[in-house]
């Protein structure tokens, strides 16, 4: 594995392989003193030309609990705001002997692209409506440590499919790791062509959030992407939580030990409710956690020498 672009680049005993290691790096958050020499040495750059909290603070904080040395560097910050081509930024950053990019972009395969251009190690954070990979490693991840396994078990992704990214990275990541998975959404927001994929990866369509909720094992709620819709996807947002939101009601008819995932932010109130996210059997921080320790285990997989 030269680097992480894709859910497709790992097999199914690769991901087990990664969540050994993340297991072992799960243990370092309870250390007093969290810090590896793994990765010491090494010089990692997060390089985010879109917003984010979780994504971006678990790879700085796993780099550095590595012991390796860690820049991050933003689109508004660079001389990507003065107009300089991705190419030409990543072409510069590297230049200067980096050995791994951490990179997000709003283009869809930009991740791709840069991997062809540089010798050092690229890791997709997330690129357009495309893939988020080590999302959905750490979601797969922290569902297993709740349910034991993930072989046999019924997942339902819920909610703005069409521009979601860690939607396409689940539905790869569960269905290798022998899950069922049901994908919900209205109408507009299923991607189009989603028919013939989904028989090809071996996956369910509804458009019947109360059909599916009750027969789950358990359920991803996806954020609703405002920022990336032009027009209207629904009436109103009212609508929405009534027909595809996690409500109150619903979260009751939901089986007690099913554990909520979301991969944030949240709109409360809008795909989830309050008490939905807020209750017991939410693993919403714990995906959070679990993120810091699988980000560990692949950089310590895609930059660690064999001596380590």
């Amino acid at each position: 594995m030269k680097h992480l672009l894709s859910i497709n680049d790992v097999s199914a005993d690769q991901i087990r392989e990664i969540f050994e290691t993340a297991a072992d790096m799960h243990d370092v958050q309870r250390r007093e003193v969290k810090k590896l020499p793994a990765l010491r040495g090494r010089t990692v750059i997060n390089m985010f030309f879109e917003d984010s909290t979780r994504t971006r603070s678990s790879f700085e904080i796993a780099g550095k609990w590595l012991s390796a040395d860690v820049i991050n560097i933003s689109a508004k910050g660079s001389s990507a705001s003065k107009g300089e081509s991705l190419r030409d930024t990543v072409l510069t950053v590297c230049a200067m002997g980096v050995d791994g990019l951490v990179i997000r972009h709003p283009a869809s395969g930009a991740a791709q692209q840069v991997s062809e251009w540089v010798d050092a190690v690229v890791i997709n954070a997330g690129d357009g409506m495309h893939e988020h990979p080590t999302q959905a490693l750490l979601d797969a991840y922290t569902l297993q440590r709740r349910l034991g396994t993930l072989d046999g078990k019924h997942v339902a992704i819920i909610g703005d499919l069409t521009h979601s990214r860690v939607f396409r990275s689940n539905v790869l990541c569960l269905t290798k790791l022998g899950a069922h998975v049901t994908v919900v959404a209205p109408p507009t927001l299923m991607p189009s062509g989603i028919g013939p994929w989904s028989k090809d990866a071996g996956f369910a369509t509804s458009y019947d959030i109360d059909d599916v909720l009750p027969d789950a094992d358990a359920v991803m709620m996806l954020r609703v992407q405002r920022e990336r819709m032009s027009g209207g996807y629904f009436p109103s947002a009212r609508e929405y939580t009534v027909g595809y939101g996690l409500t109150r009601d619903r979260l009751a008819r939901l089986r007690p030990d099913a554990p909520i995932c979301h991969p944030g932010p949240m709109n409360r109130g809008l795909e989830i409710a309050a008490d939905a996210a807020d209750a017991a059997q939410s693993v919403v921080l714990e995906q959070v956690s679990s993120g810091l320790a699988v980000r560990m285990a692949v950089l310590y997989h895609l930059l660690a020498g064999e001596e380590s």
